[in-house]
């Protein structure tokens, strides 16, 4: 059985700020919101804890994300305007994550080594357990540097700086921009707590001077090719040999607009995605330092994917067509979840 790691799915965001249920299936929730906006406006459901079970999704990032109001990404209870109101936001999603685990005994809340492997352990019995690690994607919620040994005791693991337009922290990827003083103190703090770094929405200033600066391990859990894809959200080929340099592992987003620059005429497949992970392991010379970081209901849903990709439980389809693409068993398991589980156990405490 091969197992499959997700590093990036916005459940918090999902369950605050649409309703949604991720201990239902996906197909129900697509089912409920036939009569709603909701679809349109962050596309057709795609996670559900059956389709996590179905699919051997053992371990997912679960983000918690909350929109910058000044910029107007996103419209709703989940929109900040202070750092404060960040804070208090973030909050909610933590909260979110440990009610899941509390109540729902097939998903648990992974904040260290045990933990990790209780869950995988799971997976050799009649009732798997989902893990989910709380990654924090823009970390305006972090009201000062110091305060990350909070969000640490929270549970959370990994912490990316920026988000697109940008944060006290850090520039962006669609605004640009160097790390601020605040970013600098807060990547100390963050490698001395032994948290992770997520590079995926830095600028390209920011990303150089955060992976030269930064002690710890780091990761890119979202993010294509730029050869492939062109854009200030995906990564050069040099960025992604930084985030090999340290022993760290890009996530391939199985999205349309991540795989081909014409997705709009020309529909992406499997074989897409494939691409994708192939041109990191060849501009890498291994297929150690690549896996998946879905960004599922993440504002892309069903309709923004490949055909082949209906739920979360096909991201396993990706395995023989890597197959087809010459991969071996033991490099299919590694991309599929093996990779992203070394980095894990390599980076949660004990």
């Amino acid at each position: 059985m091969t197992l499959v790691v997700d590093a990036h799915e916005d459940i918090g965001w999902n369950v605050l700020a649409l309703g949604r249920d991720v201990r239902r299936s996906a197909l129900e929730t697509r089912r409920l919101e036939l009569e709603s906006d909701v679809p349109q406006r962050n596309g057709i459901c795609m996670v559900g804890l059956p389709e996590w079970l179905e699919g051997n999704v053992a371990v997912v990032f679960g983000t918690i994300y909350v929109s910058p109001a000044r910029k107007g990404h996103r419209s709703g209870p989940q929109v900040y305007s202070s750092a404060e109101e960040a804070y208090a936001l973030a909050q909610k999603q933590v909260d979110v994550y440990q009610r899941l685990a509390d109540e729902e005994e097939q998903i648990a809340l992974v904040s260290s080594q045990e933990g990790l492997e209780n869950v995988l352990e799971s997976w050799e019995s009649d009732s798997p357990t989902v893990g989910i690690v709380p990654l924090m994607e823009g970390a305006d919620p972090i009201r000062e540097p110091g305060e990350a040994e909070f969000w640490f005791e929270r549970g959370v693991r990994i912490v990316g700086l920026s988000w697109k337009a940008g944060t006290r922290y850090a520039g962006g990827d669609a605004a640009g921009g160097p790390l601020t003083d605040l970013g600098r103190e807060l990547l100390s703090v963050m490698a001395d707590l032994g948290m992770v770094l997520d590079v995926s929405h830095l600028a390209e200033e920011s990303f150089f001077e955060a992976v030269g600066r930064f002690e710890g391990c780091v990761v890119a859990t979202h993010a294509n090719p730029r050869a492939l894809v062109p854009g200030s959200r995906q990564l050069s080929d040099e960025m992604i040999q930084r985030v090999a340099e340290r022993d760290g592992v890009v996530g391939i987003v199985p999205a349309n607009p991540f795989l081909r620059p014409d997705w709009r005429t020309t529909q992406p497949t499997l074989e897409d995605v494939v691409a994708a992970i192939d041109h990191v392991c060849q501009v890498i010379g291994d297929a150690v330092h690549v896996g998946l970081g879905s960004d599922f209901d993440g504002g892309l849903g069903a309709d923004d994917t490949p055909a082949e990709l209906d739920t979360v439980a096909d991201l396993q389809r990706i395995g023989p067509v890597l197959g087809e693409a010459g991969y071996d068993e033991g490099h299919i398991e590694a991309i599929l979840g093996g990779n992203w589980l070394r980095v894990l156990e390599g980076a949660l405490p004990s």
